[in-house]
């Protein structure tokens, strides 16, 4: 009863959000305190919220000052070089904008954090998204997906969970699994592209002078309708180029001037700061990685030296706290709000039953090749259950009953990784409220989008362990 009843809530709650019937915050918490009550223990809701959100407090202060200090090093323009160059290969070609997106999302992956790539990729490339009218569901699903893929490496979670779970090294697990993940992250490269070739198809291609005529004449003709003439409006004109208007260095100029992610102008740049900025965020990754202290303190240390050193004045300081206190609310709202979904799952042992379930249900047949068993049940299971639910409750299940038909625990380990794509955008995830909040996406829309796609991606992964012989 408990096993579907826990399928049932978690139905329930994606097909009212897909429908936008509710938004994600009301039904995480609604949908599994009445499945509580279903299931007849109503009476121990409460400590079961309570030892969810006591889970999942830790990460939910390490959201919060990671998104005030990357905030903080996005407003002093530390990830500006990075961004231009990025802006440089996208002009205002919708494919290239959406390739430009997974490489942008893929190399900020590398410091092993969800919430970290998601800031900064938004950031980035939001305003062309919004300028040129592409889907912003697009990048989400594209950003979500390389970050999935990535998500792999020994310091981003799963790999060291799943050698925990086995007793196993990580970098015996990741090393060998490193061409199929390559395949993999090609595979979003190529999808960013198809999917950048169907936008490009949609909205044709401008150049940058059109796009920025576009935009000027939409602005003047705003300022006319709401202002009468327009003086003393406070906006910059765009240059409006043309065809013969200027010369090459002109042309660049104008790009440089007026197309950018990230306003080069902005009052809060610390260009004598840089290299102290890019120090202390070289430091902060290089102790998130070594483990030298847990991550949400060094947030909270790195946030405060970020805003005392490059904001020394106290109004200034409190500016750039408010100007991400809308993103830190929503972001750090969402992960408690999802501690009553995992404090259900977990208290009522929902989750216990479903795993359960799903490792019955494997046919004796399939004992030999339970490595491609894993690596097929690693999609849903990941999607519904948090990374440490199902590495340290369902992979050593697995393991063991792969063991007994002679499939290595290294294989087993493999083949759990691979789906960590797909993972990334489930309602478990607290980074992916960062990526959809910033990007201004329903959760919903995202979901519809990004499921296939991450599947798709999830198989590739999959295909390629075993045709390497990794899995």
């Amino acid at each position: 009863m408990l096993t579907i009843l826990g399928f049932a809530m978690i139905a329930t709650f994606l097909v009212l959000i897909m429908l936008k019937k509710m938004s994600p915050i009301a039904a995480l918490v609604l949908i599994p305190a009445l499945f509580c009550v279903v299931v007849g223990k109503g009476a121990h809701l409460g400590d079961y919220v309570i030892d969810g959100v006591s889970s999942l407090a830790p990460t939910a202060a390490m959201l919060m000052f990671a998104i005030v200090y990357f905030g903080v090093m996005i407003d002093v323009g530390l990830f500006d070089p990075i961004v231009r160059g990025i802006l440089r290969f996208c002009k205002a070609d919708p494919m290239r904008i959406v390739v430009g997106t997974a490489v942008l999302a893929a190399i900020v992956s590398l410091d092993g954090d969800g919430s970290t790539t998601f800031m900064i990729t938004v950031s980035a490339m939001y305003p062309l998204y919004k300028r040129l009218k592409m889907s912003l569901v697009v990048m989400t699903g594209v950003a979500a997906m390389a970050n999935g893929v990535m998500n792999t490496l020994p310091w981003g979670g799963p790999t060291a969970r799943a050698a925990t779970a086995l007793k196993l090294d990580a970098s015996d697990i990741f090393v060998p699994m490193i061409p199929a993940l390559l395949v993999g992250l090609l595979g979003v490269f190529f999808l960013a592209y198809v999917l950048g070739l169907r936008e490009r198809k949609r909205l044709g291609v401008l150049t940058l002078d059109e796009a920025l005529v576009k935009e000027n004449a939409e602005e003047t003709e705003t300022v006319l309708v709401g202002a009468g003439s327009g003086a003393g409006t406070g906006k910059r004109a765009l240059p409006t180029g043309g065809p013969g208007s200027g010369t090459d260095a002109d042309a660049d100029a104008r790009e440089d001037d007026g197309f950018q992610g990230l306003d080069p102008n902005r009052p809060t740049l610390r260009p004598k700061l840089y290299w102290f900025n890019a120090l202390l965020t070289v430091a902060l990754l290089t102790a998130m990685i070594m483990e030298w202290l847990p991550i949400p303190v060094l947030f909270l240390l790195g946030a405060a030296l970020a805003l005392t050193v490059n904001f020394p004045h106290i109004p200034d300081q409190k500016a750039r706290i408010a100007a991400h206190a809308d993103n830190v609310l929503n972001v750090s709202g969402m992960v408690f709000a999802a501690a009553v979904f995992t404090g259900v799952l977990q208290g009522t042992g929902m989750v216990d039953h479903m795993a359960k379930w799903m490792v019955d249900v494997i046919p004796e047949g399939m004992g030999p090749h339970m490595a491609l068993v894993t690596g097929l049940l690693s999609l849903p299971l990941t999607y519904f259950m948090s990374n440490d639910g199902f590495y340290f409750g369902v992979l050593p299940v697995l393991a063991e009953a792969g063991a007994a038909h002679g499939v290595s625990p290294l294989e087993m380990a493999r083949a759990s990784l691979v789906g960590q794509p797909l993972h990334m955008s489930s309602p478990l995830v607290p980074a992916v409220y960062v990526l959809v909040g910033m990007a201004k996406v329903e959760f919903g829309d995202h979901t519809r989008f990004v499921v296939k796609w991450a599947a798709l991606t999830c198989l590739l992964i999959l295909g390629a362990g075993i045709l390497f012989g990794i899995i």
